[in-house]
């Protein structure tokens, strides 16, 4: 059964797990339960995604009820007039406490350059005594608040990876040292990015829309472990 955060006549948002799919991908040929599907059995009619989140990623995820209305929400996401608020846990701790990422990302369709901005701002800090890397006696994270003004591919892993503030439990873009140790040590095997909140007009009332999924397990557990135990989050 899937939360359902926010619903209408017209949309309806649930907080996605993480590890599901969207919608059926060549990528993951071999897969057969899909958010689309489940939710669309849940209430009983069709939904349409009017966004995606990479399948590691949990958090708000937004469809819609009407097929007509899928291209003014589409717009709105297209004019960066829906803000998106994420929450990920990171090796390091940026020196900027709250800073812009621009850098430019390949597409990963066409192999141009496109033009990608994240906001990110330094919630939390932390450092244990493990030394993960061989290099320290102890290993320093931080808690982000990150907020993409563009839309592209995997953005916000591959951004943190530029800056060499790798996302936990990244596979793809991240440090996989890090990831050994916090399998071994926390059994932590998820990726550690949440979509928190999604921010839109809606567009047959026209009021402002914002929704909030609570974090999942794996993140809170890993929070607790990191000692942040009097997050307002």
């Amino acid at each position: 059964m899937l939360d359902i955060l926010f619903e209408d006549e017209y949309l309806i948002a649930i907080n996605k797990p993480a590890g599901l799919l969207v919608h059926r991908t060549s990528i993951a040929a071999e897969e057969t339960i899909f958010a689309l599907q489940m939710l669309r059995d849940q209430i009983g009619q069709h939904v349409y995604p009017v966004h995606r989140l990479d399948r590691p990623t949990s958090g708000v995820l937004l469809f819609s009820k009407k097929e007509e209305i899928l291209p003014i929400l589409k717009e709105q996401f297209a004019d960066r007039s829906v803000q998106k608020t994420y929450l990920a846990i990171v090796r390091g701790i940026p020196t900027i406490k709250s800073d812009l990422i621009d850098h430019p990302l390949t597409s990963e369709r066409s192999n141009k350059l496109q033009e990608a901005q994240t906001h990110y701002n330094v919630l939390a800090e932390a450092e244990i005594p493990f030394d993960t890397t061989g290099r320290y006696p102890t290993s320093r994270y931080a808690l982000l608040e990150l907020k993409p003004e563009t839309g592209r591919t995997h953005q916000l892993r591959r951004h943190l990876a530029h800056i060499r503030h790798y996302i936990l439990g990244d596979k793809k873009h991240g440090d996989n040292k890090q990831n050994q140790f916090f399998e071994k040590q926390f059994r932590m095997m998820n990726l550690l990015l949440h979509a928190r909140k999604l921010e839109f007009t809606h567009p047959v009332t026209k009021d402002r829309i914002s929704v909030v999924a609570e974090l999942p397990t794996h993140f809170q557990k890993t929070i607790t472990d990191l000692g942040w135990r009097e997050l307002d989050l």
